[in-house]
């Protein structure tokens, strides 16, 4: 079971390429920052967290743009894998996306993983030109169009929201792009899952995780996907025997989140967690 860090960016944040080159000297597999592009003021979307209109943090109002911040921290390191935890590829247009991503994962050598969500903020989506209740099929029809453009030479898609005749789009990705979907673990996610990503990212304190794993990997080989989906669980505080129960019902890679702290103490705090984690 690999481990990573999630960083909620923001404009007060240490910098991403920072806290990135000091994850990955700290021996993290892996580095991962979120999105929102605004947060209407007035919504009707409740946050799962707090179930009414507040949030939880005002960072989710100065959220720094993911494929910039990802960009400055491929800059200054080598190792570590970039993804998103997670991404709205519905709040943009697809074929730009695809031409990101792309030039992202060709200048990182094959590394980024993209996390995606269908996205809890409607309100936000809305202003997007998401259909309420369309959110699922918005996001499928997006990934198999940007997959198109970067697999295949000549690509074209046709759907209900994304449609182009053959073209060209260059460069392809330098790796495969792995899409794991962070979701609420429900039969109608893993469903999605199995048809359109590559695995699961769990829900700030989802619980039941091997139940949940268990369906996921039924799901998986019923629908005649081979190997085992990737399980990336959020996790808060380093329980070495959670940590050991999970690696057992098949968690592929946990997601310990960064404080909102100086340089200095990110990257002690970083350090003192490697260290707690090598102790499994």
């Amino acid at each position: 079971m690999r481990h990573g860090i999630v960083m909620f960016t923001s404009d007060r944040s240490i910098a991403p390429a920072s806290a990135a080159r000091v994850a990955e000297e700290a021996g993290f597999a892996s580095f991962c920052v979120p999105e929102h592009t605004h947060i209407p003021v007035r919504r009707d979307a409740a946050h799962p967290r707090t179930g009414d209109s507040s949030l939880p943090d005002d960072r989710y109002v100065r959220t720094l743009d993911p494929w910039v911040a990802l960009s400055t921290a491929a800059a200054v390191t080598t190792r570590i894998r970039l993804g998103t935890a997670v991404a709205l590829p519905a709040e943009h247009d697809p074929l730009a996306l695809a031409k990101t991503i792309a030039s992202l994962d060709h200048l990182a050598g094959g590394r980024v993983t993209l996390g995606v969500g269908f996205g809890w903020n409607t309100d936000e989506l809305a202003d997007h030109g998401v259909p309420p209740g369309k959110r699922r099929t918005v996001l499928r029809e997006y990934v198999e169009a940007m997959r198109a453009l970067w697999t295949a030479d000549e690509a074209a898609y046709d759907g209900e929201f994304v449609s182009f005749g053959p073209s060209w789009a260059w460069p392809k990705p330098a790796g495969d792009v792995p899409v794991v979907v962070g979701a609420a673990g429900t039969a109608k996610t893993f469903d999605w899952i199995t048809r359109t990503g590559h695995g699961w990212m769990t829900t700030p304190g989802e619980d039941d995780l091997t139940d949940k794993i268990a369906t996921l990997h039924r799901t998986w080989r019923e629908a005649g996907r081979v190997g085992v989906p990737e399980v990336v669980a959020l996790a808060g505080r380093p329980d070495l025997e959670q940590l050991d129960a999970w690696a057992a019902a098949g968690v592929t890679e946990t997601l310990f989140g960064l404080p909102d702290r100086t340089e200095p103490e990110v990257a002690e705090y970083l350090h003192r967690l490697a260290d707690t984690l090598a102790r499994r």
